[in-house]
């Protein structure tokens, strides 16, 4: 579950999801959301490692890579809204859900928004390396100058130190980070039903932004079953264990999917 950079060409159909590796007659399909400045190509190694049994649609998020022209949306509802209504017509199969950091939530939220359309919800939801959507900080690195924002990057450790050192990518790279930053960091969870799914939380057991407690609050939004499964590791603990993390991930989707 290594970071790629690979960004690899779309057969989604559109600008908001990639499928590295097409598999049209794949068992079980898998729509990944990205963290905060994360891209699609994050989950390329998952795409090849998940073939052909199961089909994944990394989303891709405006402001990064080829859609590095757009602005970055900064509120989860719209970035919701836009992500629902782009991937609906492949929501049909109650494909599963993975989501890491900021990426939980906004897959969280495409969830809510499916069961309130069309009245269904993902397989599953996997929340990995985010407090449940009830539990909010007081957080602004969207407020801090470049210099604060990679000081946070390099503290999670979820972005290749190369990258950080680039400059010239470091100027395209930061506007996607600071819009995201700001879309998490003002998330407020609108009162709703709980999902229907069941909801896995994977996260790890030394993240700075997420306690044991936050994580089991996951529990208060959903009626269906409800795992947590705890990693050795920091924010990026699957970066650093992709074995394991896909391992659980494979056994969680056959469950489920």
């Amino acid at each position: 579950m290594a970071h790629s950079t690979t960004t690899g060409s779309s057969t989604a159909g559109d600008a908001w999801a990639r499928a590295f590796h097409p598999a049209p007659d794949a068992a079980a399909r898998l729509v990944c959301f990205p963290h905060a400045g994360g891209a699609a190509s994050f989950y390329f190694p998952v795409s090849a490692a998940l073939r052909p049994k199961t089909e994944v649609l990394a989303v891709q998020y405006p402001g990064r890579q080829d859609r590095r022209a757009e602005a970055p949306i900064t509120d989860i509802q719209v970035l919701a809204d836009r992500v629902f209504e782009a991937l609906r017509p492949r929501l049909a199969d109650r494909p599963a859900f993975f989501g890491h950091s900021m990426g939980a939530i906004v897959a969280f939220e495409v969830a809510r928004r499916m069961e309130r359309e069309d009245g269904h919800s993902p397989a599953v939801l996997v929340a990995s390396g985010r407090r449940a959507p009830s539990r909010r900080r007081a957080e602004s690195v969207h407020l801090r100058d470049d210099d604060g924002i990679v000081r946070e990057l390099k503290r999670l450790n979820g972005t290749g130190s190369v990258l950080l050192d680039d400059e010239e990518l470091l100027r395209t790279f930061l506007p996607a980070v600071r819009g995201d930053y700001q879309a998490i960091e003002t998330y407020e969870c609108p009162e709703g039903p709980p999902l229907s799914c069941p909801i896995t939380v994977f996260t790890g057991d030394d993240d700075p932004h997420v306690t044991l407690d936050e994580a089991r609050a996951w529990r208060d939004h959903t009626t269906g079953g409800f795992d947590l499964q705890v990693f050795q590791g920091g924010h990026f603990y699957l970066t650093a264990r992709p074995k394991e993390t896909l391992a659980r991930l494979t056994d969680v989707l056959s469950r489920f999917s």
